[in-house]
């Protein structure tokens, strides 16, 4: 008998056990968050994407997938129903995309926000919110397959051109130009090293050139230097030659007065003389044209007027 009640309270306590490890998993995998419902509107490939995948909003988890299905009033367009955390920022800008966790092909739901209508997206069960769902990156690689193909294409026709007998000869020759060049900077590095060897003779002479000059500019602008005293040499003679020359404007003036007041009256009294002179060796000239006896017996002399001693008046027309 007490082998059984052993046994039987061994059994029960291992149910007990089982029970109370039952009820703390399901109590721990309770999902007790608040979440919303959106719809996402796909009308692309949905590959890889099952119920229950999460749903993150730029790499954080906000939700989850509830239901995929048919948009039974547009055929061709999937529904994805998602459960959003209220605490999500889920505004007017939202959109969702397909995104893959590494290379297992499992899908889950990429969220993500252009910022353009940063007003936030109500939703509720009654009135659920719907959310554009854009192409992921292989849907995008899907749809410019046959382009990317073509530039390939395009591509190898390209990199046949280029390895084509004629481009291998055109570069065969401009790898020997490359060539030559290179021959050519060696050969005048080799013709410049004499010349690079004199440049520092050469600087340091141009730095006591230099030096030189700055003393020589120094000097020149000392004030007992040669440059000032010359500078002060001519100053004083041109303040010499400039009271030179007021002495003689002074005597110019002095000059010109005494012209003006002594020699100028005398030469007007000469050529009064010389003018008397001519008159009367004009009136001389007259008398010897008239008369030129009157050199030899003297000026005749002048007949009487009225009223003198001797005068007698000319005879009439009437007495001859």
């Amino acid at each position: 008998m007490e082998n059984k009640s052993h046994a039987f309270w061994a059994g029960l306590f291992t149910i007990v056990l089982l029970g109370a490890i039952a009820t703390a998993a399901f109590l721990f995998n309770v999902d007790r968050a608040v979440r919303v419902p959106y719809d996402l509107i796909a009308r692309t490939n949905v590959t890889g994407l099952f119920t229950d995948a999460a749903v993150r909003y730029r790499g954080l988890d906000v939700g989850k997938v509830q239901s995929i299905k048919f948009d039974r009033a547009h055929p061709g367009q999937i529904v994805i129903r998602i459960l959003v955390d209220t605490h999500a920022p889920i505004t007017h800008s939202t959109f969702g995309s397909l995104g893959f966790q590494g290379v297992t092909g499992i899908a889950f739901i990429q969220l993500d926000d252009t910022g353009r209508d940063p007003s936030p997206l109500a939703s509720s069960p009654k009135q659920v919110a719907q959310l554009p769902m854009r192409p992921g990156l292989l849907d995008q690689l899907q749809q410019r397959g046959d382009v990317l193909l073509k530039k390939l294409e395009k591509v190898t026709d390209d990199v046949d051109n280029l390895l084509s007998q004629e481009m291998v000869d055109q570069l065969h020759g401009t790898a020997a130009s490359i060539q030559k060049a290179a021959d050519g900077v060696a050969t005048l590095t080799q013709q410049m090293t004499p010349a690079a060897g004199k440049l520092p003779a050469t600087i340091d002479k141009l730095d006591r050139t230099l030096v030189s000059t700055n003393q020589l500019i120094t000097s020149l602008n000392r004030p007992d230097g040669p440059f000032e005293m010359n500078l002060n040499k001519v100053g004083t003679a041109a303040q010499q030659a400039g009271d030179a020359l007021t002495q003689m404007n002074g005597s110019l003036q002095e000059l010109s007065a005494r012209v003006g007041y002594d020699t100028l009256p005398r030469v007007n009294s000469l050529a009064e003389d010389v003018r008397s002179a001519a008159r009367s060796v004009d009136r001389a000239a007259d008398t010897f044209s008239t008369s030129p006896r009157s050199v030899f017996f003297g000026a005749p002399t002048a007949a009487p007027g009225p009223g003198e001693a001797g005068f007698t008046w000319p005879a009439t027309g009437a007495g001859k």
